[in-house]
C-alpha cells in the first residue's frame, strides 16, 4: 500500500462514527464471495484501498458495489499464487462492503473497502467466476464500558504508536492525526493493527484473537518492541556517525541491517547467503570444515554487495559448497562385469587390466582401501588415456581428465592464494568439483611433459602431495585453504617416457608398461574398434557389407603407418572411408564393398613407408641392430668400411649422440685389444682408417644399446667374414667386453619380427624381460643370451668370407 493510499485510508477512518458493534450487527449469509488479497490483513471497522489485479476479483468487486452485498476479505499465505485454494488462504478474515471503486490508468481499479466484522472461512464451494466460500461469523468479546484497565491501556497504545510513527520514516505523519481522531477505542485498536508495519503473521495472530482486550495487550507488546528497535537503530546511527565517511557509508548501512536482523532474530541476510546456507545444509563435511565455512560466510555479511571484495568472497564460498565433501559414488565391485567392460573397450593391455581387477577384488574385501596411484607408460597411440574412461565405466565411477603437457605454473596444481587478483582453485580441486564425487577416476595425462623448475614454481614437485597416498588424505589447495581428502581418488598418470619424470614423483607411482602392438593385434583392434567407429564418423555405418579384408588392414599397418600404437592407423582408415563416402555422395552407391590391398593404393595413394627388411649378409661390416624409439622399436644397420690411410682416424657419421659415439670408441678399443682372437694383423690399425656409419642420417640416434652391434660390425669389416643370416643384436658393452642389459625389449622384438629376423642376441640378464613377454610376441624368434663380446662373435661371425673380400696391404715396419 503506497503512502498516498494510506493518507486516503486515514482520512476516511476518521469519519466513521457511532457504536463499533453496530458495524457487525447485520445478518450474514452462510456463503459469500471471497476476495483473496496479498500482504493485507483487514480488521473490522477499518477502511482500506485495495488494488485489484485479477480479472475474477474485478468481476466480484463490481458486482458487490452494484448490489451492495457484503463480501469476505481473506489474506493469502503465499502472495505469489494467482489462483489460491482453501489451503492457500488463512482461516480468519473479515466480511466487508465495497464503499467506492476508483478507476486508475492502465485499466486498473482500486476498491475502497470497509471491514465490518470477523469471519471464519470453512470451505471454498466455487472458484468461478470468482471464489465463493462457506463462512461463519467469528464473534468478538468486547470490554465493559467502565473497564479502567482497558481505557488506560488503549491510551498508552495511542501515545506509544504516535511516538513510533514519529521516529519511523516509513510511516506518514498523517497516521498520528488519524489515531488521535478516532474516538472509538476498539476502532483505534483495529486501525493500529491494520496499518502499522507488523508482519502478516503477527497481524493474523491479532485478528484471530476473540478477546479485544487480549488483542490490545498483544499489540502493545509488538509496538513497544518496534519502538525499541527504532531506538536501537537511532543509537547505532549516533555511535557510528563520528567514524563514517563517504567510502564507509555503504558498509555502515549493511552493518546496520545486520545488527537489526540479529536483534530481532531474523538473520537470513541476502538471497546469496540463503542459497549458500541451503547448499551447506546438504554437505557431509566435518565440524572443522563447517566452522571455517560459517566464519567465511560471516565475512560476506560484512561486505557491501556493490564492492569487488563481495564478489570475490561470494565466488570462494560458491566454490566451497560446490565441492563433493565426503560424497562418493558406489563402486560396482562385480569382477566379471568389470573384466567384460575392459575387454570390450581395449584389446590386450593385460597387465593394466589385471592390476585394476586386483584393486576391485581387494576393495570388495576391504571397503576403506586407499586407491592406488598408477602410471601407464608406453608409446603414443596405444590407448593409455582412453583406458581410464573404461576403468571408470567398469567401476561405475565418475571420470575426469587433466592434461599436464606443458604445465609450467605450480598454481595450476595447488591454486592461487586469495590475496591475488583473479585467484582461483587449482585444477585438481576444479576437476573434483566437476566430477561431483570424491572418488572419481582421475587421469593425469602426459605427466612426463610437465615443465620443471620454472620461475612460477615447480609443478612436478606440487604433484608429490597429490600422488602420495600418505599425504593426499589432506591435500591443501592454496585457494580453498582447507584440507581436502583425495585418498579415494583413483589417479592414473600416463607417460611416453620415464626418464623425464623426477625420481621422487616416479617413486610414488606404480609403474605399468603399456607396450606397442604387433601387427596381429593392430588387425584385431582395427576390426573390433577402429573400422566400426570410422564407418560411423563418415556416414557409412548403414553399409553393412562394406569391409576391409585382413590383407588390406595389414597393408595399411605395414606400408602407411610407422607407429607402435594405432592413432595413425585410425587416420588412414578414416581417409579411405572418406574417399568412399565422397564417391557414394557423388554417384549414389559405393564402387565396391570389399576393400582389398589393391583398392588400398587407389584410396590412400602410394605407400610412404616400407617395412624394414633384413638386407642380407653379403657385405662385410654390415650388422643389424635393434633400437627403441618413442614410437616403438626399429631395426638399424651399423656399417663399417675400411680405407687406406695413416690408421689414426675413426670417423663416425649418421647423426650420433655422445653416448653412441662412446660405444663406438669402446668397441674399437676392444677389437684392438683382442685382435689376436680374430686373427687380425695389428698393423692394420696403423695403415687403414675406420669409418662407422648408421643410415638415415637425418634421424638423431643415441644410447648404449648398439655396443655389441658396433663391435661385431668392426670385427666383420676387419676379418671380411660374413655375419650370420637373419640375425640382430642389442646390448651395451664395457671396456672389458662384458655385455650389459638394455631396455625396450618388447618393442625391439616387434621390430625384429617385422623385419624378418629369426635370431636375436642379447645380454643374459635380459632373459627376465623375455620371460614376462607373452608367447605370441616371441613366436618365430630364437633368443641367444650372451655374457661378453666374444660370445657374440662366436655366434654371429661365420667362417665364410664375403665375395670379393678387401685385401689389406700393410707396409713393413722400417727398422
Amino acid at each position: 500500500m503506497s503512502n498516498k493510499q494510506n493518507n486516503k485510508a486515514f482520512s476516511m477512518i476518521a469519519d466513521i462514527e457511532g457504536d463499533f458493534s453496530d458495524l457487525s450487527n447485520i445478518n450474514m449469509p452462510e456463503s459469500m464471495p471471497i476476495l483473496a488479497v496479498r500482504n493485507l490483513v483487514l480488521f473490522p471497522g477499518v477502511v482500506s484501498p485495495i488494488l485489484i489485479g485479477r480479472e475474477s476479483s474485478m468481476t466480484l468487486i463490481k458486482k458487490a458495489e452494484a448490489s451492495g452485498t457484503p463480501i469476505g476479505i481473506v489474506c493469502q499465505k503465499d502472495p505469489d499464487i494467482d489462483e489460491p485454494s482453501k489451503n492457500d488462504l488463512y482461516e480468519y478474515g473479515v466480511f466487508a462492503k465495497v464503499v467506492k471503486i476508483l478507476s486508475l490508468p492502465n485499466n486498473n481499479i482500486t476498491a475502497i473497502i470497509q471491514g465490518l466484522g470477523r469471519l471464519k472461512l470453512t470451505s471454498i464451494i466455487r472458484k468461478k467466476p470468482y471464489l465463493t466460500g462457506k463462512v461463519e461469523v467469528a464473534h468478538e468479546t468486547f470490554p465493559d464500558n467502565n473497564d479502567s484497565e482497558f481505557t488506560t491501556a488503549i491510551e498508552d497504545l495511542r501515545n506509544t504508536t504516535a511516538e513510533y510513527v514519529k521516529i519511523n520514516d516509513d510511516i506518514p505523519e498523517e497516521a498520528t492525526f488519524a489515531i488521535k481522531n478516532v474516538n472509538n477505542d476498539v476502532m483505534a485498536l483495529n486501525f493500529i493493527c491494520s496499518n502499522m508495519l507488523f508482519s502478516i503473521k503477527e497481524k493474523m495472530e491479532l485478528l484471530e484473537m476473540d478477546s479485544i482486550k487480549d488483542r490490545l495487550f498483544y499489540t502493545l507488546r509488538i509496538i513497544n518492541r518496534e519502538l525499541a528497535l527504532q531506538s536501537l537503530k537511532q543509537d547505532i546511527r549516533n555511535k557510528t556517525r563520528d567514524d563514517i565517511d563517504e567510502q564507509q557509508k555503504n558498509y555502515f548501512l549493511q552493518q546496520q541491517i545486520k545488527n537489526i536482523q540479529a536483534e530481532i532474530g531474523n538473520g537470513d541476510g541476502s538471497p546469496e547467503r540463503k542459497e549458500l546456507l541451503d547448499k551447506a545444509a546438504t554437505k557431509l563435511w566435518n565440524e572443522d570444515v563447517e566452522t571455517i565455512f560459517m566464519k567465511e560466510l560471516d565475512k560476506l555479511d560484512q561486505l557491501n554487495p556493490q564492492s569487488p571484495e563481495y564478489n570475490i568472497q561470494l565466488t570462494y564460498l560458491q566454490t566451497f559448497v560446490s565441492l563433493p565433501w565426503n560424497e562418493y559414488t558406489e563402486d560396482d565391485l562385480n569382477i566379471t562385469k568389470a573384466q567384460k567392460v575392459l575387454d570390450k573397450d581395449h584389446y590386450g593391455m593385460e597387465k593394466v587390466k589385471e592390476r585394476i581387477l586386483e584393486y576391485i577384488a581387494v576393495l570388495s574385501l576391504r571397503r576403506d582401501l586407499k586407491s592406488p596411484i598408477l602410471c601407464l607408460y608406453g608409446p603414443p597411440g596405444v590407448g593409455k588415456t582412453s583406458l581410464g574412461k573404461s576403468i571408470a565405466d567398469a567401476m561405475n565411477r565418475k571420470y575426469v581428465r587433466m592434461s599436464l603437457g606443458g604445465l609450467h605454473d605450480e598454481a595450476e596444481i595447488r591454486g592461487h592464494r586469495r590475496t591475488y587478483i583473479g585467484a582461483m582453485a587449482g585444477r585438481i580441486i576444479k576437476n573434483i568439483q566437476k566430477a561431483g564425487s570424491s572418488n572419481p577416476v582421475f587421469i593425469l595425462d602426459e605427466i612426463d611433459k610437465v615443465t620443471q623448475n620454472t620461475v612460477n614454481g615447480d609443478p612436478a614437485s606440487a604433484l608429490l602431495e597429490v600422488l602420495d597416498p600418505e599425504q593426499n588424505t589432506a591435500f591443501h589447495d592454496n585457494y580453498l585453504d582447507v584440507d581436502y581428502d583425495l585418498s579415494k581418488v583413483l589417479f592414473i598418470a600416463t607417460a611416453n617416457e620415464l626418464n623425464t619424470i623426477p625420481r621422487p614423483l616416479l617413486d610414488r607411482m606404480e609403474i605399468i608398461e603399456v607396450s606397442g602392438y604387433i601387427t596381429e593385434e593392430k588387425i584385431e583392434i582395427a576390426k573390433r574398434h577402429l573400422i566400426p567407429k570410422e564407418k560411423d564418423s563418415t556416414g557409412l555405418l548403414d553399409e553393412k557389407k562394406l569391409a576391409f579384408n585382413k590383407s588390406a588392414i595389414e597393408k595399411i599397418i605395414e606400408q602407411y603407418t610407422r607407429e607402435s600404437g594405432v592413432r595413425q592407423l585410425e587416420k588412414q582408415i578414416n581417409k579411405a572411408l572418406r574417399k568412399l563416402a565422397f564417391t557414394k555422395a557423388k554417384e549414389g552407391l559405393l564402387p565396391y564393398n570389399k576393400i582389398s590391398p589393391t583398392e588400398i593404393e587407389s584410396l590412400l595413394g602410394k605407400p610412404p613407408y616400407y617395412r624394414d627388411i633384413y638386407q642380407g649378409n653379403s657385405y662385410a661390416g654390415v650388422v643389424t641392430g635393434l633400437a627403441w624409439t618413442s614410437v616403438g622399436g626399429e631395426i638399424l644397420f651399423i656399417e663399417t668400411s675400411m680405407s687406406k690411410g695413416k690408421g689414426t682416424k675413426l670417423t663416425l657419421t649418421g647423426n650420433l649422440g655422445d653416448v653412441m659415439k662412446e660405444s663406438a670408441v669402446l668397441a674399437l678399443e676392444y677389437v684392438k685389444a683382442h685382435a689376436d682372437k680374430l686373427n687380425i694383423d695389428y698393423r692394420i690399425f696403423d695403415n687403414w682408417n675406420i669409418h662407422i656409419h648408421v643410415p638415415e642420417g637425418a634421424t638423431p640416434k643415441d644410447g648404449p644399446s648398439a655396443g655389441i652391434t658396433i663391435a661385431t660390425s668392426i670385427a666383420s669389416a676387419l676379418t671380411q667374414r660374413k655375419v650370420r643370416k637373419n640375425t640382430a643384436m642389442t646390448g651395451e658393452i664395457t671396456l672389458r667386453g662384458k655385455v650389459l642389459p638394455v631396455g625396450g625389449i618388447k618393442e625391439k622384438i616387434l621390430a625384429a619380427k617385422r623385419a624378418g629376423i629369426t635370431d636375436i642376441l642379447m645380454c643374459r640378464e635380459n632373459k627376465k624381460d623375455i620371460d614376462e613377454i607373452p608367447d605370441v610376441y616371441l613366436k618365430g624368434i630364437t633368443f641367444h643370451y650372451v655374457e661378453n663380446v666374444q660370445d657374440v662373435w662366436d655366434f654371429a661371425l661365420t667362417e665364410e668370407t664375403v665375395d670379393n673380400p678387401l685385401i689389406f696391404e700393410i707396409e713393413e715396419d722400417k727398422k
